[in-house]
């Protein structure tokens, strides 16, 4: 694709696709979303929740809640940022998504949204098309998507080359109107639509946090658009945010 490249405000490269290749145009059917489920609900990306500004905010914790040793273990000591998603069971496709902020040596709960994650639940073992989200902690280091920059804070990619297809149901249209990349079996550095897989194509790629459209994903995790513009403007690559996500058993372990 050609490419125009423009200085974000922070003094950060972002990249503004103007036109897409067809490989990149293939990628949203192997990402999140995929075809129908079936509901045939409409939300233009909005279902599912938006966030809850006025809850009581949880301040001082020491460490992630509902997060076992050995994840919390895995989460960087120098991130500042983590995106939990607490998925309600192993073959549940509902989410619950809560960005956590360190300040000193506890944690902050700012901000929580109803969401999704994978049709079929939870996997230790992701494999392509299984329908199931990975569980594990993963950096977040890129975003992107069909709508220009919100103001993120990540590198941002704007493309044509994220549209869901058009045969999809229109509840998934807007799917990845915006998304942020979840460094599973993915390139860092590159755009989320980038198709490179380091583990192999079997162990499926392209997993995001993108927008909600009412029901399970094909492994992604989605929350309203409200939310996904406030993570893109909140998490900070100075921070090092990461996510860890899962089904509460597998969270606990």
């Amino acid at each position: 694709m050609h490419e125009n490249g423009r200085m974000h405000k922070n003094g950060r490269i972002r990249t503004t696709a103007v036109a897409a290749v067809l490989g990149a145009l293939v990628m949203p059917l192997a990402a999140c979303g995929g075809s129908d489920d079936g509901s045939g609900k409409k939300s233009n990306g909005q279902a599912g929740g938006g966030s809850r500004p006025g809850q009581a905010r949880t301040v001082d914790l020491k460490r992630i809640p509902d997060v076992g040793d050995k994840l919390q273990k895995q989460i960087p000591a120098n991130s500042r940022q983590v995106v939990a998603v607490y998925g309600q069971g192993k073959d549940s496709a509902k989410s619950t998504i809560v960005l956590y902020t360190k300040s000193g040596s506890t944690w902050d709960k700012t901000r929580s949204w109803e969401g999704h994650n994978g049709k079929k639940g939870w996997t230790t073992d992701h494999n392509e098309g299984d329908k199931r989200s990975p569980v594990g902690v993963f950096t977040l280091s890129d975003s992107g998507g069909v709508l220009a920059d919100p103001g993120a804070k990540l590198p941002y990619t704007q493309s044509s080359g994220f549209q869901a297809p058009h045969y999809w149901a229109k509840s998934h249209w807007h799917d990845f109107d915006h998304v942020i990349a979840i460094d599973y079996n993915r390139v860092k550095g590159t755009s989320p639509n980038d198709p490179t897989r380091p583990q192999g194509q079997s162990k499926g790629g392209s997993i995001w946090l993108h927008m909600d459209h009412g029901s399970g994903t094909s492994a992604c995790v989605s929350l309203s658009k409200s939310g996904m513009q406030y993570l893109l403007r909140t998490l900070d690559p100075d921070r090092h945010p990461v996510v860890v996500m899962g089904d509460k058993a597998d969270l606990k372990a």
